[in-house]
């Protein structure tokens, strides 16, 4: 059958009538397996107990069994004595030989005599094995000759050559084994039942299924202009809610592309026009000198088109973190030893305050570098001074970067994280925004403060002003580093 053909409501009742058979066949059969099971587990409880008191004494007289003629001996009297008494509740009782042979039993000892072998218990060697090894078993179910479900139960007897066996009706089973059959019965009018479901329940989903796959197929062409209707009642609705989203996500994301697009368009458009520009100076000039110096403005050029590709890139890559527990302060001293070789002589400071204790935190070092190296790098920009430290925080570690540039400006404080946002007339304005992205992949956050209410931590005193000041919260750790001497 080729399901993919068939209408909405005949998978509905499919769907249903199958789910119905599942649920009461299943259902039924297991539950009457427990119960079977429960009720036997029970029985064989009871079984392994009553031949335990039977034979809670030893044979008498410290015997070991019974040979032909004992059945006027006194003692197997009373051993027959004793196993008769259990026949309101037990079929037949025998004590046996380890060899298979009876010794004492319920019958009178002239249809069943000393020494007659028990061929009846040679169909269950497992669970005389069982008995003989551990002291008492119970047989599985079987039926008799007349069709009556039985079990066996044994008790050896205090570690001799003689067991105890209990034969015992189990036809209390049979109502429970008879419910099969109302099984099946209550299973075709579930199924019946499910199917008249199936098709009421498909009359009312099928219709806003409808809408919404047509829906689907005008974003899957590309037609985003028209919103996806929302559709009543809570599944369908809230599916509905989820493509309009989607729609609004695609959009944005189509968006965010055409701006990416443009802007990497402007920002490697003019690098270019600079290296066209001194090339062909450095084409026309015989000065060496002179040379010198536009070959270098090219390299500068280069490299400032090389770090643009690189921004658009890291921010189009997944950047998937390989977080492990490690001291915060040695990528924070790699990106400051980084910085410090791009200040060189720009006449710029970097003051790094970092506690003498580790902080240990869950996170990509590589990550972590690079998103401190960035921060650094944008204070550099801003201003003339910049501070790093790093502390903790109700069980976080904080890094601070603040620099005494001008600030953020009050407009762009709320967008200051997205990308393409900045107030540089240089650059793809993606730093913060892969700051952003990679503090979240690794469980971290990071903020803006405000100049005015920062009474977190005080600004350092040689800055000329307050400009601007990001923390980035990591999760910290109380484990140690695997590599930890």
């Amino acid at each position: 059958m080729n399901l993919s053909a068939l209408s909405l409501r005949r998978k509905f009742a499919i769907a249903f009538v199958a789910f119905s058979l599942l649920l009461t066949v299943g259902g039924g059969m297991l539950a009457l397996q427990v119960t079977s099971r429960a009720l036997e587990s029970e029985l064989d409880e009871k079984l392994l107990w009553m031949a335990g008191a039977t034979a809670g004494a030893a044979l008498p007289g410290g015997e070991t069994g019974f040979i032909r003629g004992d059945e006027v001996d006194r003692f197997w009297l009373i051993w027959q004595e004793r196993l008769r008494a259990f026949l309101p509740y037990v079929e037949e009782a025998y004590i046996f030989h380890e060899e298979g042979y009876v010794q004492v039993s319920t019958l009178p000892a002239s249809d069943l005599p000393i020494g007659t072998p028990l061929t009846a218990l040679f169909a269950f060697p497992s669970a005389l094995a069982e008995a003989w090894e551990s002291g008492q078993a119970t047989t599985e179910l079987f039926r008799g000759d007349d069709g009556t479900l039985y079990k066996y139960a044994f008790h050896r007897l205090d570690q001799s050559d003689s067991m105890l066996g209990l034969l015992v009706r189990t036809d209390f089973l049979d109502p429970v084994l008879a419910l099969r059959r109302s099984i099946f019965i209550g299973s075709l009018l579930a199924a019946f039942l499910a199917a008249v479901l199936a098709y009421l329940l498909a009359a009312g989903v099928s219709g806003p299924v409808e809408r919404l796959s047509r829906s689907a197929l005008r974003i899957q062409r590309g037609q985003w202009d028209r919103p996806v209707v929302e559709e009543g009642g809570s599944e369908v609705g809230r599916l509905s809610r989820a493509m309009e989203r989607m729609r609004l996500g695609i959009l944005q994301r189509d968006e965010q592309l055409r701006l990416m697009l443009a802007q990497v368009a402007h920002e490697i458009r003019n690098p270019l026009g600079g290296l066209e520009l001194f090339a062909s100076a450095a084409m026309e000039s015989d000065d060496p000198d002179e040379r010198r110096r536009i070959l270098g403005r090219i390299r500068k050029e280069v490299e400032s088109l090389n770090g643009i590709i690189q921004d658009f890139l890291s921010f189009a890559r997944p950047m998937e973190p390989q977080a492990v527990i490690h001291d915060l302060r040695e990528p924070l001293r790699e990106a400051s030893e980084l910085l410090q070789m791009e200040l060189g002589g720009n006449g710029g400071r970097l003051q790094v305050d970092l506690p003498g204790e580790p902080i240990q935190v869950r996170a990509d070092p590589d990550h972590v570098k690079r998103i401190v190296l960035n921060l650094l790098r944008n204070g550099a920009h801003a201003g003339r001074h910049v501070h790093l430290s790093a502390h903790w925080h109700n069980g976080e570690a904080v890094i601070t970067v603040s620099d005494d540039g001008e600030g953020v400006p009050r407009e762009m404080r709320e967008r200051i994280f997205e990308p393409f946002v900045t107030d540089k007339e240089q650059g793809a304005g993606l730093g913060l925004a892969i700051v952003d992205r990679l503090s979240r992949v690794n469980g971290g956050r990071i903020e803006l403060s405000d100049p005015e209410n920062d009474g977190a931590e005080p600004w350092p005193e040689d800055f000329d002003g307050a400009g601007a000041r990001f923390r980035v919260y990591l999760q910290g750790s109380d484990e140690l580093p695997l590599d930890l001497d």
